[in-house]
């Protein structure tokens, strides 16, 4: 009887044990299964890249479409693509989660900032940039899903809109640089705020704020050779005197307080009709580059990877963003500015093809470079919303 009655018993427990090693296997394969990627809604991009044309042996394609006014870029520590935009107040993480060089992971991490064109990343912080302050996200690419709300590093800058949107960088310096546009097509600015028409300088957390350029009209976009850690920055020529002056320009800082010429002289040689008067040309420092008139160069960097051939690390490349008053299209291309002895010696298109300059339309309009670790670069462009990627193969060229 005793025998009978454990039968019962040991059958449960068995049944028992069996479960509970059910439930931890269940747990260890959850454990041990990679987490899947999170896709987003991502057609086959409809934009004609076709079209585009580059030098032999380089290739484009589109890394991330359907980003909504895609404009300034950084470069998180741990690979997250961080995106400003202008008009569209929005802000994306942008994740290549299998390393694939095509994005598979988008997310909007605030859509409530003004203009939040400038984005800076430092330290674990994404800072972005609106018309009159500058916030930061701490610890963001930890927070994500759920990003903490942002500190004000300073809201006391002009809060004028004409020029307003801003490209922001920290130097070799690690200063925060931030532009100050002039809040009209011509006007001597300063005379209401001395930060009118200048680059400013910065500490990380705002301290020791200070004008570091003078007579910038709205440069949105800058960098600093990889050699002599001066700064390099583009300006857009001023409005309004026809098709083909003044130049737009491509500038060096040799050193802190130097004066670009805003409002009194373009381009190094042109002589404003309203300001021109009060001072000379030969008072500012020239471009190191004249570019085309209302070409409207936007981000510039200088290549600094191993998969472009040797000559690219003698380059500035320039995203011309494109003339929108000029009764002819122009810009709406990568250039590149050859340099020799902190000198231009070189001026020429490296991509174009965004427009059609027969039928004078256009599906892009590049803002922003990027160089990724293994030697490409990527382009936004905030007209065809996409993100697109350079590569170099040798057995192409």
């Amino acid at each position: 009887m005793k025998m009978i009655s454990i039968v019962p018993k040991l059958t449960f427990l068995i049944a028992v044990l069996l479960v509970v090693q059910a439930c931890k296997q269940e747990k260890q394969d959850e454990i041990t299964e990679e987490e899947p990627l999170v896709q987003y809604d991502e057609p086959a991009s409809a934009l004609p890249i076709d079209r585009l044309k580059l030098p032999k042996g380089f290739s484009i394609e589109v890394y991330a479409d359907s980003i909504d006014g895609a404009r300034s870029m950084a470069m998180g520590d741990d690979g997250t693509l961080f995106v400003g935009t202008r008009n569209e107040n929005k802000v994306y993480a942008i994740q290549d989660r299998d390393k694939d060089f095509r994005a598979d992971k988008v997310m909007v991490l605030d859509t409530t900032l003004e203009v939040p064109n400038g984005i800076a990343f430092k330290d674990g912080s994404l800072y972005v940039a609106e018309v009159g302050r500058l916030v930061r996200y701490d610890s963001i690419e930890t927070r994500l899903e759920n990003p903490p709300k942002p500190k004000v590093v300073y809201d006391d800058y002009p809060t004028e809109f004409h020029h307003g949107w801003k490209y922001i960088a920290f130097g070799p310096d690690d200063k925060l640089y931030v532009p100050v546009g002039a809040p009209c097509n011509i006007c001597d600015s300063t005379v209401s705020d001395k930060r009118f028409a200048t680059i400013t300088r910065m500490d990380a957390d705002g301290g020791n704020r200070e004008i570091y350029a003078h007579g910038v009209r709205n440069s949105v976009g800058f960098t600093w050779h990889p050699e002599t850690k001066e700064m390099y920055f583009t300006d857009n020529g001023r409005d309004m005197l026809g098709d083909d002056i003044p130049p737009c320009e491509l500038n060096r800082v040799t050193e802190a307080g130097q004066h670009f010429g805003y409002p009194f002289c373009h381009g190094g040689t042109v002589k404003d009709p309203e300001f021109g008067d009060q001072r000379p040309c030969s008072d500012f420092v020239p471009p190191v580059q004249a570019l085309g008139a209302h070409v409207a160069p936007l981000g510039v960097k200088f290549y600094t990877g191993d998969m472009f051939p040797e000559k690219y690390r003698q380059y500035a490349f320039i995203a011309e963003h494109g003339s929108w008053n000029r009764s002819k299209k122009v810009g709406y291309k990568i250039t590149l500015v050859q340099l020799a002895d902190n000198k231009a010696v070189g001026y020429e298109t490296f991509l174009e093809g965004w427009l059609d300059e027969a039928e004078q339309e256009r599906f892009g309009r590049p803002v922003d470079l990027l160089f990724l670790d293994d030697g490409s670069m990527l382009i936004s462009d905030d007209f065809g919303d996409a993100i697109y990627r350079v590569t170099y193969t040798a057995e192409n060229s």
